[in-house]
């Protein structure tokens, strides 16, 4: 398995991607490094996708130059016939990104709302672990709440502040 830490959060494959040990990790250690000035600014980036989002057609423009252009004098080409340009907006990872920016999807949100309330400490863990997709930033140092469960069989643990996922891990 390998494991690896994006802008966002940290991700695990079963199969290692392009037959290489830690191919993954260092490609987006690099990714991350090469954009880190425009991250969270109007482009996200997690492994080989790149999704740059903007206000309006023409903030989009200079946005797609300067990605484009970075990624030029880092020598990193984009396929172009496996480029979409000028969507409205894009589902991504549980979030939509669209021209007001990075959102959680509407739809994973009514999914959690129309759960049945847990009546047990492991249901309640269980819930906090299904909604781990949708994390929000911490806010301040303040309100943290840890949730955790562990059998013979694995473990689980859910970081909250506020009512809302900021972490999670589980074995």
């Amino acid at each position: 398995m390998t494991a690896f830490r994006t802008w966002y959060a940290d991700f695990e494959f079963q199969v290692m991607l392009f037959g290489l040990t830690n191919a993954p990790a260092v490609f987006m250690d690099l990714m991350n490094r090469v954009c880190k000035p425009y991250l969270d600014k109007f482009v996200i980036v997690f492994i080989d996708d790149i999704l740059v989002y903007s206000k309006d057609e023409e903030e989009h423009e200079k946005h797609l130059k300067i990605i484009l252009e970075l990624l030029k004098k880092k020598r990193l080409y984009a396929k172009f016939s496996k480029c979409d340009f000028w969507l409205d907006s894009v589902q991504f990872l549980g979030h939509v990104i669209d021209r007001s920016g990075v959102h959680v999807d509407p739809a994973k949100i009514e999914a959690i709302k129309s759960w049945a309330t847990p009546t047990t400490p492991t249901e309640t863990l269980k819930q906090k672990l299904y909604s781990a997709p949708i994390l929000a930033l911490p806010e301040g140092t303040k309100d943290f709440v840890v949730y955790c469960d562990a059998s013979l069989k694995g473990y689980g643990a859910v970081l909250m502040q506020r009512e809302k996922v900021i972490a999670y891990a589980s074995r």
